[in-house]
């Protein structure tokens, strides 16, 4: 099986999309010899915050001298990024080997596997046979029923925040949601949280209980900020020494600090962090399309994920923190089958200009439905037929209005973004 070969089997079952539950990936993982068995994993679930969380953890694992797997969803620029090593994505030729010893696994299944299925499972093989001594293992969506949690034991579980995110799987409330996550622990294993709502924390905390889970909640109270911008971070968090991030936004001191906490968890199960390695480690750690800054100057120009209400708040609040003042203009482009509407809300709060696309993807909204959403008396809107055209026309509209350019709404165009301000990884 050739890359190419592989990549075209994967997508040819991704008309299947979601279809949570166990079964599939069990007896697949079961043919295929029960590899992650062998594996050590930290486990991350939530609704925002798991890319950044698993970047920063992976990094600090990575700056310690552990072979460190990284699985992660979705990816920016290329599909390899999906499963790493030591920050360095699987290679074309093992990702062809991989999915061909997953294939037969897949196809004796009465009613087929998902593509995210095939995936997990691929990764799982590869993990296995490069040997790596952890692995972060970011859920795709969930985590009682998500794929990765065919793992029996983690060293760590790890759940971020949580918010109204894939409601018709998971549930319309956060106790719900918060449940649904919260299943990836594992009786008796330390689980980590980021203090989420009053509501998501009774969930986990229930859950922890009934699972005999020591729990811990990042205390966001014991955040020192020494320095912000754009740039970087330097922060202190409780009695670890003096740390740089260079993922910007309030919300990513809070990720750094369920890092830190679940740093501490794996320290006293016996795996050595030192502080030096902890420094090294977030310092080395990127995440693309997170309030991302592709281009300096003439105009400056900024792509996030954010793709749900939860991430788009954290967006406008970021750009009144670290922009306040600037003309913000928007390219925008949402997924149908989000709560788009009150996203679009807080977006017009921050910014005065858009210019609508159409994200890369079967779910997105047509760019002319979100223009006419947006359109009224007090904000400027253009659609443009392309992302890359978006691009050109909302970095020019910054430059000529001294303005700022925000690329936002859907991961999905993301990509084409940042190529066309030259970035290729």
């Amino acid at each position: 099986m050739t890359y190419e070969e592989a990549l075209d089997y994967i997508s040819s079952v991704s008309w299947q999309g979601s279809r949570p539950g166990l079964e599939r990936i069990s007896a697949m993982m079961e043919t295929l010899g029960n590899v992650q068995d062998g594996l050590k994993f930290v486990h991350i679930a939530g609704t925002n915050g798991k890319g950044s969380v698993s970047a920063m953890l992976s990094a600090v694992l990575t700056a310690a001298g552990y072979r460190t797997g990284l699985f992660i969803s979705p990816y920016i620029m290329r599909f390899n990024e999906r499963m790493q090593i030591n920050g360095q994505a699987i290679s074309d030729e093992a990702l062809a080997e991989v999915v061909e010893l997953v294939k037969p696994a897949a196809d004796a299944l009465p009613d087929g596997a998902t593509e995210f299925e095939i995936i997990t499972a691929a990764a799982f093989l590869w993990f296995a046979r490069e040997k790596c001594d952890i692995v972060v293992l970011e859920t795709g969506m969930g985590g009682r029923l998500d794929a990765t949690n065919v793992i029996r034991t983690n060293e760590c579980a790890v759940i971020t925040t949580i918010g109204l995110d894939h409601t018709q799987y998971l549930g319309d409330t956060l106790g719900q949601i918060a449940w649904e996550k919260a299943c990836i622990m594992k009786p008796g294993c330390p689980v980590v949280s980021y203090a989420s709502g009053e509501e998501a924390m009774a969930a986990i905390r229930t859950h922890a209980s009934e699972q005999g889970c020591p729990l811990t909640v990042a205390d966001f109270s014991a955040i020192t900020s020494v320095s912000d911008s754009l740039q970087a971070q330097r922060f202190v968090y409780k009695e670890f020494p003096e740390l740089t991030v260079h993922l910007p936004g309030a919300h990513q001191l809070k990720n750094a600090a369920v890092v830190l906490e679940t740093v501490q968890i794996l320290r006293e199960r016996g795996w050595n962090l030192p502080d030096a390695a902890l420094a090294a480690g977030l310092d080395a750690a990127r995440w693309p399309a997170r309030l991302e800054v592709v281009q300096e100057d003439g105009p400056l120009a900024i792509v996030d994920g954010a793709h749900n209400l939860q991430g788009m708040q954290c967006l406008c609040d970021a750009v009144r923190h670290y922009l306040p003042g600037k003309r913000i203009v928007a390219l925008v482009g949402v997924l149908e089958d989000k709560d788009w509407q009150p996203m679009m809300d807080l977006l017009k709060e921050v910014a005065t200009d858009f210019v609508c696309v159409t994200p890369d993807s079967p779910r997105a909204l047509d760019a002319v439905d979100l223009a006419r959403y947006l359109s009224d008396r007090d904000h400027w809107v253009a659609v443009a037929d392309q992302v890359a055209t978006g691009a050109e026309g909302a970095e020019f509209r910054a430059r000529v209005m001294n303005g700022v350019m925000v690329a936002c709404g859907s991961l999905y165009m993301a990509a084409d973004v940042r190529r066309y301000f030259g970035r290729t990884e």
